[in-house]
């Protein structure tokens, strides 16, 4: 690959992450219930995608074989945004950011249990140094306080989305990621339709510019730019860039939501995503 080529798809990976930062400031921001946000940007998503795939003539088939793995992937999807946004609502845009960039030492603790690999003593120091970071970003451990239930919710988020990649890994290597993702989000937006009889989605005439970007910039091209990348780059060069997507958001919200860190949150916030960039740089190594 020439120099300029390198730079290029340098450039692209770093838009990709960009678009995918985000997601926090606008799921912080835009005025609607949260599974209601959910299922605009899964509806408006599935139409990108697949419009899309039509266009680049992507195949649409899967095996009956995986169905059930997509299924599942896509419920863990749905779940892992659902209390994305609702961490981000809760606190704001730079603890639910960082709270679910827990997820690479959740997938490093969790995998044992999905393959034949043993735990890696390394991958407990990780855990305990990502415990401290939480510990740092939570102002105090009362269940009824914004913050931590902000935390909590963002963990969880973590989980949902840890699991989702180390169901889907391996088992549909196979598959064109956006048609993955366009099946993901058509599954999402099947499921949280009956909200719409249940829960006020009428602030949408006044929020869709918002979940059109949500939906367009943060899933579509996001997603779309970001697995691209997988092809020039190595997982863990990949990882690495886009563990800075909690230092966009939190950019993005300084200057468009006004919202300013405090100390524990940058001390909090440095631990976690250091574990991001050591495990990144471990797996590279491996």
């Amino acid at each position: 690959m020439s120099e300029k080529n390198h730079v290029n798809n340098l450039l692209l990976l770093i838009i990709a992450t960009i678009c995918l930062s985000t997601s926090g400031p606008l799921g912080r921001f835009i005025d609607m219930p949260t599974v209601v946000i959910i299922w605009w940007r899964s509806i408006l998503a599935m139409i990108f995608l697949f419009t899309f795939c039509a266009f680049k003539g992507i195949k649409l088939k899967i095996s009956a074989k995986d169905r059930i793995t997509f299924f599942i992937a896509a419920i863990l999807m749905g779940a892992h945004w659902i209390t994305y946004f609702y961490a981000l609502k809760l606190s704001n845009v730079a603890i639910g950011m960082i709270s679910l960039f827990t997820f690479p030492v959740i997938i490093a603790l969790l995998e044992p249990l999905f393959s034949k690999t043993k735990l890696d003593p390394i991958h407990i120091v990780l855990g305990i140094i990502v415990m401290v970071g939480i510990y740092f970003l939570a102002p105090e451990f009362n269940l009824e306080n914004g913050h931590l239930q902000g935390i909590l919710f963002g963990v969880l988020s973590a989980v949902c989305y840890a699991l989702r990649i180390l169901i889907l890994k391996g088992q549909v290597a196979n598959y064109n990621s956006t048609m993955l993702m366009f099946y993901q989000v058509a599954i999402v937006a099947v499921l949280l339709a009956p909200v719409l009889f249940i829960m006020d989605t009428s602030n949408i005439k006044t929020q869709y510019p918002y979940v059109l970007l949500l939906a367009l910039v943060t899933t579509s091209i996001g997603h779309t730019l970001f697995v691209n990348s997988l092809k020039y780059f190595k997982a863990s060069t990949a990882s690495i860039i886009g563990s800075t997507q909690p230092v966009f958001g939190i950019i993005i919200a300084f200057f468009f939501l006004n919202e300013i860190p405090t100390i524990h949150t940058f001390v909090g916030g440095a631990l976690i995503l250091a574990t991001v960039i050591v495990e990144s740089i471990r797996s590279k190594t491996q």
